[in-house]
């Protein structure tokens, strides 16, 4: 089934040539099974990239899916134009009273950063809270799984001191989750973080069920509320085959200290073409979590 997006959003011309069905906004479809209502805050820098990678993950669930994107109104992109953010994205006050089946919020280059020198921090707590009550189930990736532990669960910022870059390994801890449903027991995926997410300090401060972890660590990967309505990814199984080398090449370019990407180039040498081992991973954990924990949490109405 197709997704709903906005008229002209530059990833329907992407998304169209990769054989996925997209309809827009301008298009009206009659279905007899009312379409999902999915909510993006879209944080990352590069946001139409990021738009192209959800969308993509999105696109393989079988319902009818209606994306609104959504911004931060006191943060102005760097990385997109003024006029792609005024044209496709709505702020928090716009849809306040409206209801959402799910919400997804993207990780944010903030990890070195105090959470109250974020400039929009005051408005993270908001759409959190206001989640609570118009919002079936809410997806965090990466930075914003730190965020929400902060404001929800009261633990500080936990820093490593190294980051954690590029492809590993993870294992399951729960053989019979519906979100990891179709999982293989190891499997790899995407990091790119400086946040810290021990496993003890999850158990020691929250109810949340762990599913997933880095193996070879203490780093919990993948955790949800009992109630299914937070679920918690610590790394970017959203990723494109070329967004870690991005961040490498642009972090060499600035003459930023930088490793090269752990287990991702060939032979380690980054003048060659990496390979992708977490698209099938990413793929289900979406749509695991937009079958489990948002389609059938809801009602119709």
């Amino acid at each position: 089934m197709p997704i709903n997006v906005p008229h002209c959003l530059p990833a329907v011309k992407l998304l169209r040539s990769e054989n996925i069905f997209v309809i827009t906004s301008s298009y009206v479809r009659i279905e007899e099974i009312r379409p999902l209502k999915l909510l993006i805050l879209n944080l990352m820098p590069r946001k139409i990239d990021t738009e192209n990678q959800l969308l993509r993950l999105i696109s393989n669930f079988p319902l009818q899916t209606d994306i609104k994107l959504i911004r931060v109104n006191s943060h102005k992109s760097k990385n997109t134009s003024k006029d792609h953010i005024n044209n496709f994205y709505c702020e928090l006050d716009h849809i306040y009273n409206d209801y959402f089946d799910g919400l997804i919020i993207t990780g944010a280059p903030l990890g070195l950063i105090d959470f109250h020198d974020v400039s929009y921090w005051p408005q993270i707590r908001k759409i959190l809270f206001w989640a609570k009550e118009h919002v079936t189930s809410t997806l965090l990736i990466c930075w914003a799984v730190q965020a929400a532990l902060n404001i929800l669960y009261g633990i500080p910022k936990q820093i490593r001191s190294n980051k954690l870059f590029g492809i590993f390994n993870h294992k399951l801890l729960k053989s019979n989750s519906l979100l990891t449903r179709g999982f293989d027991i190891n499997f790899f995926a995407p990091h790119s973080r400086y946040a810290d997410f021990s496993i003890q300090l999850i158990q020691n401060y929250t109810d949340l069920e762990l599913h997933a972890k880095v193996e070879l660590s203490s780093d919990a990967y993948i955790m949800s509320s009992i109630d299914k309505r937070l679920v918690f990814v610590t790394g970017h199984p959203e990723y494109d085959l070329l967004t870690l080398s991005n961040e490498y090449h642009r972090d060499v370019d600035l003459d930023i200290n930088t490793q090269v990407p752990y287990n991702y180039y060939p032979e380690n040498d980054p003048t060659l073409l990496p390979t992708i081992s977490w698209k099938s991973h990413g793929n289900l954990l979406f749509s695991n979590w937009l079958n489990y924990y948002v389609y059938q949490k809801i009602p119709f109405n």
